[in-house]
Order: C-alpha cells, then sequence, then structure tokens
C-alpha cells in the first residue's frame, strides 16, 4: 500500500476545514459548534504535520506547534464545556438563540 501524499493529505485538511466551518456556522447548538471548532483545529494540525513531513522532513516545527494547539484545545474545550453547563443551568436549553440574553 502506498502512502498519501502531500496533495492527499491537503485535501483531506481542506475538507475537515470546511466542514468545521459549515457546522460553526449552520448549527445552533453550543456542543455542536464547539465539535465543529474542534474540526478546524484538527484540520490545521494535520497541515502542520503534512508540511513537517514533505517539505521539512528533517525538522521538528511542525510537530511542536501540533502538541502546543493539541494542549491548548484541550483547555479550550474545558472551559467551554465549563461555559455550556452554566448557560444550560440559567436557561435550561443550549440553543444559542436562548443564550443572546448574555450580551447586556
Amino acid at each position: 500500500m502506498t502512502e498519501p501524499g502531500l496533495y492527499h493529505l491537503l485535501f483531506i485538511s481542506g475538507a475537515l476545514f470546511f466542514a468545521g466551518i459549515y457546522g460553526f456556522f449552520t448549527r445552533r447548538n453550543l456542543v455542536t459548534m464547539l465539535m465543529s471548532v474542534e474540526l478546524i483545529l484538527n484540520s490545521v494540525n494535520l497541515n502542520f504535520i503534512a508540511f513537517n513531513k514533505y517539505l521539512w522532513p528533517g525538522k521538528m516545527e511542525g510537530l511542536f506547534f501540533t502538541l502546543f494547539i493539541i494542549a491548548i484545545a484541550a483547555a479550550e474545550a474545558a472551559v467551554a464545556i465549563a461555559i455550556i453547563i452554566n448557560v444550560y443551568r440559567t436557561h435550561q436549553s443550549i440553543d444559542v438563540e436562548k443564550a443572546e440574553e448574555m450580551k447586556y
């Protein structure tokens, strides 16, 4: 079995990115919006790994950036889930339209 090339990985990464963008802009549920942001971050990680492997194979910068993004994404998910739980406690819903009064 042949290993995928750079263009294949970039195509998969682009598909993940646009699926995340589509999910973020079309869904009204806070949890699905959070999952869409995670899809976007995973597509960025895939780009870093692909470019690191094919363009700079002897360097480790892409891997370090990926590990840093994973750590930031874990912290972001923990904070976002805590906010979602608090929104659910106050509004009895995790719909974005119902949480609109938090702006004021």
